[in-house]
């Protein structure tokens, strides 16, 4: 199957299904954050398959220290942007923390709502076997649901930080089974972040549903950055699985010095680029 886009053709954006067949055509799905129209116009022309409005938004938009603040207002707000920049890919928005782990009743209530009002594809959640119960109950109600394991960062505080998770038998054993719980429950497709690359590849390989894959090695079915990540506009983070395939952040901070320069001196705005009524 060929890559390419037929702008000809009217585009229709990718569902479930067609995602859960790229992994059965060997086809990696192409996945990436995006919290604003702007950039979601942009990766939704470049081909991108998947776009996450994660609650990562918490790190690089609202320039919190963990994803823990985000509410689901905030989600709900940046995934209708981000839904009228997109024609083609699949849009999945996070459930934040504490909107669906106390009850089964409140996870779909806050689900719904991001549905309705957010407009996205999908929800993703974090946690394997103790959120079956919930998955279960979201995709019987016509929600489609992404899983989580590995690092999970609403848990950043119980796991002791930000550190590769399944190196152990007892995890890997247990990443394992929970992503099999997952599929049983109904679950799409599974986020893989911070495990070793031979788990991750063991979990794809076990599972019929896509695994998309973040510092966990190229054997997963998809992989997904963080936009912002990608582009190097977030130079002082740094992870060993980030490749940043620009420097842009470099390229804005030489625009506005640039463009301050020109103000200051009096060359911009120019005789061509002011507007005088009075000339109408």
């Amino acid at each position: 199957m060929s890559t390419q886009l037929k702008l000809s053709q009217p585009l229709r954006p990718l569902t479930i299904r067609n995602l859960q067949r790229f992994k059965q055509d060997g086809r990696k799905i192409v996945a990436l954050t995006a919290y604003d129209y702007t950039f979601a116009r942009l990766v939704d022309q470049a081909g991108v398959d998947l776009v996450l409005v994660g609650d990562s938004l918490g790190n690089v938009i609202q320039g919190q220290e963990t994803t823990l603040p985000v509410t689901l207002d905030d989600i709900i707000y940046h995934s209708r942007a981000v839904s009228r920049g997109l024609r083609r890919a699949h849009l999945v928005g996070d459930m934040p923390f504490m909107t669906y782990q106390i009850s089964v009743e409140q996870a779909m209530t806050n689900a719904a709502r991001l549905m309705r009002e957010g407009a996205v594809h999908s929800i993703k959640l974090e946690g394997g076997r103790e959120r079956a119960e919930v998955v279960r109950r979201l995709v019987d109600a016509g929600i489609p649901v992404m899983g989580h394991l590995g690092l999970t960062p609403q848990s950043i505080h119980q796991l002791g930080g930000h550190r590769v998770q399944g190196r152990d038998q007892e995890d890997h054993k247990r990443i394992v089974e929970d992503a099999r719980i997952l599929q049983e429950a109904g679950a799409w497709s599974v986020v893989l972040e911070c495990v070793p690359a031979s788990l991750a590849l063991e979990v794809s390989g076990a599972l019929h549903i896509p695994t998309i894959g973040i510092g966990a090695g190229e054997g997963c079915d998809g992989q997904i950055l963080v936009l912002q990540d990608l582009l190097g506009l977030n130079g002082e983070f740094n992870p060993r699985f980030v490749r940043r395939f620009a420097q842009l952040g470099d390229l804005v901070t030489d625009a506005i010095k640039d463009y301050g320069e020109a103000v200051r001196a009096g060359t911009f705005p120019s005789a061509e680029e002011t507007y005088d009524p009075i000339a109408v």
